[in-house]
């Protein structure tokens, strides 16, 4: 008997130890590791969690989220309108408030010339010219992303600080949602850790990453990774390329380099995309003549649009160079960059108006 007592006790005691070593175990969470790369969770009323439907709806969040811009080129705009007469201060002031928000000086001197040649009667009318024009300027036929290659290939190209990898992420998990496979070529090898931060959101994501040694040919690794696109059956390849500034001859020749390599392997690129910061303003303008005069950029990433009061970025890159805005970032979280919608931009950008 006592014996038993003696093993109901030696059970009891075995018992909580491994509570506590199990309690231990669960309790512990695996750190990713730490490459400076921000790791935003979605945002409530994502398009898997409600998105607005209506083109009121979609307006008013996108306005919300564009605040800068909206209040700096409405709150001008509202100035303007409340003029009692069509003057020539008029007239200026409504150009004045378009290039403070960076719609350019060219475009906004023929925005404001075509809505003064329709002889509107009234501010309203005015108004409601000026929305016209601007959805007019940003009428380009082409937003969607081209995916039409086996894989399709995207190649994405920027200046340092654009938020071009975290953008590349942000892309593929809105293709993954849509239920494609993805896999993505780190052929930035000139920063030290852009393999390793491009590696992170794989896994976080649970996306394959092809890379090279630091150092490596990035026209090699984008090789590399179309090939190991073909053999595992992907759908879709992005290839990550060194942030580098627009002015620099040679490293502006590796994009050339890794270009070629791609349309020689896969026949044709669907996408080339240049990631522009839009806190950036006019300087915006020349990075997209040199990378398109360089590799042919198809359309843009417009990120941190939701930081800036300069949006009309947008209208001048439109207007002076005709590539179009497929995408812009307006928040943190993995589904803020959106479709750019011309229709919905101009009605948030003018709401305070």
């Amino acid at each position: 008997m006592e014996m038993m007592n003696y093993l109901w006790i030696g059970l009891g005691v075995a018992g909580v130890i491994a509570l506590v070593l199990m309690g231990r175990y669960v309790g512990r969470r695996p750190r990713s590791p730490d490459f400076g790369v921000e790791l935003p969770e979605r945002r409530a009323g994502s398009p898997k969690t409600g998105a607005p439907t209506t083109v009121e709806e979609r307006s008013r969040t996108l306005g919300e989220r564009l605040g800068k811009t909206s209040r700096s080129l409405g709150g001008a705009l509202r100035t303007v309108f409340s003029r009692e007469s069509l003057d020539a201060a008029f007239w200026e002031e409504m150009e004045e408030a378009l290039i403070a928000a960076d719609v350019g000086v060219a475009a906004s001197t023929d925005v404001v010339a075509r809505v003064r040649e329709s002889r509107p009667e009234t501010t309203d009318g005015a108004r409601s010219l000026l929305e016209t024009e601007l959805r007019a300027t940003l009428a380009h036929p082409d937003r969607h992303l081209r995916l039409d290659g086996k894989p399709a290939v995207i190649m994405v190209v920027g200046v340092n600080g654009t938020g071009k990898t975290t953008s590349i992420a942000k892309i593929s998990h809105r293709l993954a949602g849509e239920g494609k496979s993805v896999i993505l070529g780190a052929a930035d090898t000139f920063r030290a850790a852009a393999d390793a931060q491009l590696r992170t959101w794989g896994d976080r994501l649970g996306i394959d990453v092809v890379g090279g040694a630091e150092g490596s040919d990035p026209a090699s690794v984008a090789f590399d990774s179309y090939s190991a696109a073909r053999a595992r059956g992907r759908d879709v390849l992005m290839v990550d390329t060194a942030g580098r500034l627009h002015a620099k001859a040679n490293l502006m020749a590796e994009l050339e380099k890794i270009e070629r390599v791609l349309l020689r392997e896969a026949g044709e690129i669907d996408e080339i995309l240049l990631v522009l910061d839009a806190t950036g303003g006019q300087n915006g303008i020349a990075q997209v003549e040199a990378f398109t005069g360089t590799v042919g950029v198809t359309g843009i990433v417009l990120t941190k649009l939701d930081g800036t009061a300069r949006g009309g970025v947008v209208i001048a890159c439109e207007r002076e160079l005709g590539v179009p805005v497929k995408l812009i970032g307006v928040g943190e979280a993995m589904d803020d960059l959106i479709p750019f919608d011309a229709g919905d931009f101009v009605t948030a950008i003018l709401r305070e108006a």
